[in-house]
């Protein structure tokens, strides 16, 4: 079941789901040349609000030490039939407060993690702007906020019943992309409308992203379009709300 907190913005309401700090583990597997690259890491994500009428993302992974992950990506079909001590497993992982930095060997006591990620950005409803609506840069809105209430904001269903949705996400390589999707229930499905790369970026041309609320875990996979091949799996994971 999902819980809506109150006193939230109207138009962030089928975004609630989302909201918190969600930590967890999963595997990327990409091929590179003539090699495919597979590693786990551990993932830290946030969705947050300040009472405006969108979401604020940040994401930060880390490579988990050791040998790399056996190949395959964490799956929505395997992890909703995966029993409660796999789901136990799945996020299982080093807690990143636990690192000592005075030791002399963290190894010792936790397995080594190195920076592997990072991204922050915004998502919302997908419609037009009006004149109640602040911007562009710092300009006020000029009339009331429009869709303040659930009502107004039910006329904004899309044929399948779900909701329009975008999400802007930079990177800090010099990355940035602006998804287009749905929201349908405790589903998105994303896709890249434009991928902005700076002068001296690495090759990275589009992508989709899916997420899902499965047995209180929040699901991903991430497919790309980079370094020369076609848009295929890149990673995947499963986060357990920490906050």
């Amino acid at each position: 079941m999902i819980e809506i907190p109150t006193g939230l913005p109207a138009e962030i309401v089928p975004l609630s789901w989302l909201l918190g700090v969600w930590e967890g583990t999963g595997v990327l597997s990409y091929p590179v040349g003539d090699e495919r690259v597979e590693r786990e890491f551990r993932q830290r994500v946030s969705f947050s609000h300040d009472g405006q009428s969108y979401l604020n993302y940040s994401s930060q992974a880390w490579i988990l030490g050791g040998e790399p992950a056996a190949p395959g990506i964490v799956g929505f079909a395997d992890s909703a039939a995966a029993s409660d001590a796999e789901s136990a497993d799945a996020v299982d992982a080093v807690d990143l407060d636990s690192v000592d930095p005075d030791a002399a060997d963290p190894s010792e006591t936790v397995a080594e993690i190195l920076p592997l990620a990072a991204e922050t950005g915004y998502w919302r409803l997908h419609r037009p702007l009006t004149p109640g609506d602040a911007g562009p840069a710092m300009l006020p809105a000029r009339a009331d906020a429009p869709y303040t209430d659930a009502e107004s904001v039910e006329t904004l269903r899309n044929d399948a019943g779900g909701f329009d949705i975008q999400a802007s996400i930079i990177h800090p390589d010099g990355v940035s992309e602006l998804y287009l999707g749905q929201i349908l229930g405790p589903r998105i499905d994303l896709a890249t409308d434009a991928v902005l790369r700076a002068a001296g970026s690495k090759d990275y041309t589009a992508a989709t992203r899916m997420y899902g609320l499965v047995d209180n875990h929040l699901l991903w996979a991430w497919d790309i379009a980079a370094l020369g091949q076609e848009l295929t799996s890149h990673a995947s994971a499963r986060l357990a709300k920490v906050d």
